[in-house]
């Protein structure tokens, strides 16, 4: 999943470190999630979200070709 954390966060003049500070992770999480080598929870991803009075939609970038193949076909089986 792409993202706009670090742009947002640069924007804000925060550190790695301070953002982490501010919704619980560690420096290396916010980096690992700005580098794309982590995925957020909902949770996290909407702490990152509140702290730049913004919307998740805003800073995380959602594919259809990023979803596992077994989350359509369960969806399909629910509608």
């Amino acid at each position: 999943m792409k993202n706009k954390v670090r742009e947002f966060r640069e924007a804000r003049g925060l550190t790695q470190e301070q953002l982490g500070k501010l919704v619980g992770v560690s420096r290396q999480a916010i980096n690992a999630i700005e580098t794309g080598k982590f995925e957020p929870s909902i949770w996290l991803a909407y702490d990152i979200a509140r702290i730049y009075d913004s919307n998740i939609e805003e800073i995380f970038l959602f594919e259809e070709s990023e979803r596992k193949p077994n989350n359509k076909r369960a969806l399909k089986e629910v509608i």
